[in-house]
């Protein structure tokens, strides 16, 4: 059985954890608690902002948006986010609404990633802050 605020979702592989807004705000705020992955688009954040502060939080898109407007995934995205983290830390994952983290978190499968269920979506409709950049990100590496 979940704990409360979690939810085995069906229509995923068992292996993801999916949380509410309220318990994913609980675990990142927490002294050495989760750190919080946003696997939205660049385009995304600079326009809707981060969920958390922009210091604790780690941006690495899930899919770019094509020049034609489409959706590619991110082909390196796992090794990435390898690159991060460690197999040992705890992490929320996170989108526009809660799609593509769950998508994210079948491609990560450890045991330590839990995903925002509802997404950036979700958290405005609890109220949660929103914080935006004051200086612009670092260049791609891939442009």
């Amino acid at each position: 059985m979940a704990p409360p605020h979690e939810t085995e979702n069906s229509s995923a592989p068992a292996t993801v954890t999916t949380v509410d807004v309220t318990a994913a705000r609980d675990l990142i705020a927490a002294a050495g608690g989760h750190r919080y992955l946003d696997v939205r688009t660049e385009e995304e954040l600079s326009k809707l902002g981060h969920l958390v502060e922009v210091d604790r939080s780690i941006n690495v898109p899930y899919m770019f948006i094509t020049p034609e407007g489409g959706r590619v995934k991110n082909a390196q995205f796992v090794e990435q986010v390898a690159s991060l983290f460690t197999k040992e830390e705890h992490v929320v994952v996170g989108c526009q609404s809660g799609k593509r983290s769950e998508q994210a978190c079948v491609d990560l499968q450890a045991a330590n990633v839990k995903n925002m269920g509802g997404g950036y979506l979700a958290w405005l409709q609890h109220g949660f802050p929103v914080h935006h950049r004051t200086t612009p990100p670092p260049p791609r590496q891939d442009a």
